[in-house]
């Protein structure tokens, strides 16, 4: 990024220089700083000196060879610039769309992996008001919620029920039956459909800072006869999960739309009729409700809830 930012004194300082500087708070070396951004490791140096002459101070304690440390005034700047650099970034981000003819952006994050089977609902929403951009990206496993209400998504598609003070819920997208995963070599892997009984016969995974009773609605933590299903192993990611149901280490439930986008010839997927479908809908924060939203909600009314 080129330009120039005037301070308070009158002075220049490159914007170039900030991006410099706040990525070298990140990396504390010169080096991997400089292969970051693409430049060269003089040009870093040169740009924390001259930031240095400029405020009167070391912003970083370079007595170690090998990784560097912040000074407290390193440290106070950082802190005072992360904010406007953002802000900055995200202003001209804003330019750049409004100069499309885009005048914002919603922000839709997934917690099911079927984005294709929603491509109606996207196209509507696009088709009705072309001056917004749509982003929708796979959500994370670890604190969804947590990341929803950090502002890195302004709506979560999420299994029900969501009971959280300071979220609302919205529509349901789709309702999808449920089935269970083995390998092929298992011992259930040859039946035509599981039990919720039979499940806890097997060790199953979870994700970190689960709700418990979110965690419930998705694989019940007892049985309608009350045996335990238990939780031998956490994951962060559908990769590490789904291979570890391939080692048969695990068994464990899915919404039925991951057998189109996980066709594995070691895995089968067993029907789970005592199971309900599980209801995906949208969810965003009360607070942050805004016309994008709304128009989004609009969308999922308008086309109705599908069962998968």
């Amino acid at each position: 990024m080129s330009g120039n930012v005037r301070t308070r004194g009158g002075g220049i300082v490159e914007v170039r220089d900030i991006e410099i500087f706040l990525t070298l708070t990140e990396e504390l070396h010169f080096g991997r700083t400089a292969a970051r951004l693409h430049v060269s490791q003089a040009r870093v140096s040169q740009a924390i000196k001259q930031q240095e002459r400029r405020l009167g101070g070391e912003l970083f304690d370079r007595s170690s060879r090998r990784d560097i440390r912040l000074t407290p005034l390193g440290q106070l700047l950082r802190d005072d610039l992360q904010p406007v650099y953002a802000n900055l970034l995200a202003s001209l981000e804003r330019a750049r769309l409004a100069a499309q003819g885009v005048t914002a952006t919603l922000r839709i994050g997934m917690m099911p992996f079927n984005l294709p089977d929603l491509h109606p609902h996207w196209r509507v929403f696009r088709a009705r008001h072309p001056q917004w951009q749509l982003q929708v990206r796979q959500a994370s496993y670890v604190d969804p919620f947590g990341r929803l209400r950090a502002g890195e998504m302004d709506v979560l598609v999420a299994w029900l029920p969501v009971e959280e003070p300071d979220l609302t819920v919205g529509p349901i997208l789709f309702r999808d039956p449920r089935v269970l995963a083995v390998s092929s070599d298992h011992e259930l892997a040859e039946r035509s459909s599981v039990s919720l009984e039979a499940v806890a016969d097997f060790p199953h995974a979870t994700a970190p800072q689960m709700l418990d009773y979110w965690e419930d609605a998705y694989l019940p933590f007892q049985t309608p006869q009350g045996r335990s299903i238990e939780r031998v192993d956490t994951v962060t990611t559908p990769d590490a999960l789904i291979n570890l149901v391939g080692t048969g280490e695990i068994v464990h439930t899915f919404p039925a739309h991951v057998t189109k986008y996980w066709a594995l010839s070691h895995i089968r997927w067993l029907p789970l009729p005592d199971m309900p479908a599980l209801p995906y809908a949208l969810v965003w924060r009360s607070e942050t409700e805004n016309d994008l939203i709304r128009a989004l909600a609009e969308v999922v009314r308008s086309l109705g809830t599908s069962r998968l």
